[in-house]
This record gives structure tokens, sequence and C-alpha cells, in this order.
């Protein structure tokens, strides 16, 4: 599934924007259907996931493509926002959830054709205003309690500027959305209705989470930093975990050897003991890796900014970098095949087969 090379520039222009322009333009998007456009596979492609025998591929204002021919040819989808999609997960062949700049969430029931808007920046802010101040009102309130109603404060005040990095469903209906600033919403009812977890996360900073992801039975989050976190399901919250890395971790991939989180300058880390250590990995990339994906016999690819890919067979322990004809930009990636991959990024979509997965 997905990644994350604009969204890196998209949160660093939002933090120097100021809030103003941004809810006037949150506010258009989030009403404004995506227009058609022969052009939206070609388009920046940022998410590319696997929905049954068909990729559904998402990017700039409000485009998903869909195609039934392994990338082949590509078909747009019915969304009803124009906000910049960010990260695509389906759960079956027909339920599948996306995430959005302006707090979108987006699902659908029919395998990517039809989407309907579950949640927005508006909701989101409201959710989490409303949680921290019956808590801070509470007769136990702590001083981070607080200083978190003042950050929900802060956000319900700028609007619905601040975007969702990624999804994750359990099944059709529980799931999790995270992004920008520590953000994290669960639903349990297939987004019919949210509940704020902003306080439910070891996360003093409020640093960017870019990923969510399972792996043996556990959920993960990596974020901005070296942050990674581990859900404590008895405690209902979102504990922190010795990181090995103090950059920023863009994505996490569950893999046949454990967990893999990877992000800047090419750096990659597995941990095959449910995050409780971490060893470095040689990935053969040197931009950040923005996305990877598994095949169906178990392969890793992983892709980076620059257009470098490096596919592993071992479960993310050795990889190797295969030759390419020609590197774009990349963010997004996907298997269509046991060797062939579909690639997503600033200049759109478009298909590779790999020499060898062992080369």
């Amino acid at each position: 599934m997905q990644r994350r090379s604009m969204l890196l520039g998209a949160l660093g222009a939002l933090a120097a924007s100021g809030a103003t322009p941004a809810v006037a333009a949150a506010g258009e998007v989030l009403e404004r259907p995506a227009r058609a456009s022969a052009l939206a596979g070609a388009r920046l492609i940022t998410g590319i996931a696997r929905a049954g025998n068909w990729l559904v591929a998402i990017g700039q204002r409000g485009h998903v493509v869909l195609s039934d021919d392994g990338g082949q040819r590509w078909t747009q989808a019915t969304v009803p926002v124009s906000s910049d999609l960010t990260a695509v997960r389906f759960v079956d062949a027909q339920v599948g959830y996306a995430t959005g700049h302006d707090g979108v969430v987006l699902g659908t029931r029919d395998g990517g054709l039809h989407w309907s808007r579950l949640l927005d920046g508006r909701q989101a802010n409201a959710l989490a205003l409303d949680r921290m101040q019956r808590r801070a009102a509470a007769p136990h309130a702590s001083e981070e309690d607080r200083r978190l109603l003042a950050e929900a404060q802060r956000n319900a005040e700028a609007g619905p500027d601040k975007p969702f990095l990624d999804v994750w469903f359990a099944d059709a209906d529980n799931g999790f959305v995270v992004g920008a600033y520590g953000l994290v919403l669960h639903t349990a009812d297939g987004g019919k209705t949210w509940a704020s977890w902003f306080d439910r996360v070891d996360n003093a900073g409020l640093l960017n989470l870019y990923a969510i992801h399972a792996a043996g039975g556990a959920l993960y989050i990596a974020g901005e930093s070296g942050l990674l976190l581990k859900l404590d399901p008895e405690a209902g919250r979102f504990r922190a975990l010795a990181s090995p890395y103090k950059g920023s971790l863009f994505g996490l991939a569950a893999t046949q050897a454990g967990l893999l989180a990877f992000g800047m300058r090419g750096h990659a880390f597995l941990s095959m003991d449910e995050g409780a250590s971490w060893a470095a990995v040689k990935t053969g990339l040197g931009a950040s890796i923005v996305a990877s994906a598994v095949g169906a016999d178990g392969t890793l690819a992983l892709v980076d900014q620059g257009g470098g890919i490096a596919i592993s067979g071992d479960g993310g322990r050795n990889f190797a970098v295969p030759a390419l004809q020609s590197q774009l930009p990349l963010a997004a990636v996907a298997f269509s095949g046991n060797t062939a991959l579909v690639l997503g990024g600033p200049r759109g979509l478009r298909s590779i087969e790999l020499i060898s997965k062992d080369k």
C-alpha cells in the first residue's frame, strides 16, 4: 500500500501557510465531488491497494482509479470530495477505506467503484474537542488533559486543515485512522460513528503519525522522529516502543519474518519479537522509503522517493535492488503478479516486470 513522498512536502506547506486560507479551501473541496478526468491515472498517485482481483489507486483531487487487468487500463471511480487522498486499504474484495487531507475518510462497499464520505476534519476536530472538554472537566483531570484540551481547541479554531495519513481495518467494521499532529480515531461500526483517541497515545510531542499496520496479531503505529507505538488492548492505549532510529518512519510492513519499519534515507528495521527489539537491515535504497507491498508468495517490495525499488524474498532480512530501465519518483506500489509491480507517483501509474525477484 501507500505513501508519503508528496505528503511530507504538503505537511511542511501546511505548517507555514496559516489557518484561514486552509479553512476556506477545505470547505470547498469537502463539498465538491472529484472531477472526471481522462488523466486521473496520469497525475499524482499516492496509494495503491488490492481489492480481490482489482487494483485500486488513489491520488490528487479525490481521484480514484481501478484496474482489472493488472494495471494496463484504468477506470475512474465516483468520489464525493476533491481533497487530495493519502492512503487506501481493502479488507476484502468489496469493502475498503481511504484517507486524505482535510481530515477525510472515505468508504466503499462495491470494490472501489463508488465512495462515500465517512468523516471529515470538521467532525474529527469536534470529536477530539468534546472528549477533551469532558476529561478536563472531570474531578481527576490531569495537567496533560488540560494541555490536550488546549490543543484540541486550537485545532477546532484552525478548521479541517489536518490530513489523515493512513488507515487500518481489522474487518469491515473495526478500524483506525491516524494522521498529522497525533490524530487517532477509531470506529467499531464501519465509519458510521467515530471515537477520538487523541489522549490514548504515548505521543507527548504530538508528532505526525504516518503509518498504522498489524503484524502477528498486534497493531503498530510509526511516525515522526522514530516514533513507534504498539496497541495495548487491555488498556485501550497505544504505548511507545523503544525505537532504533531518530529519523521519521513512513511505513510498516508485516512480513514472513516479522514487522519491518522503514523511512528516511533508505533506513529500515526488522523486529522478529513483536517490537521488543529491532535490527537494521540494508535495503540498498538511498532516498526515503515511502511505500511497500507484499506479494501472494510473501515477496516484499519497497520503493523510495527517488524511484528506487528493493525486493526481499526472505521477509525483509535481505534485499536486492533490480536493474531498472528508468527511474521516476515513486509514492506507491502494489503487486499485480509474482514478479510484476504497479507503481504510482507524481507522474501517475505504470507497470513493470521484475527480471527476477531474487536478483
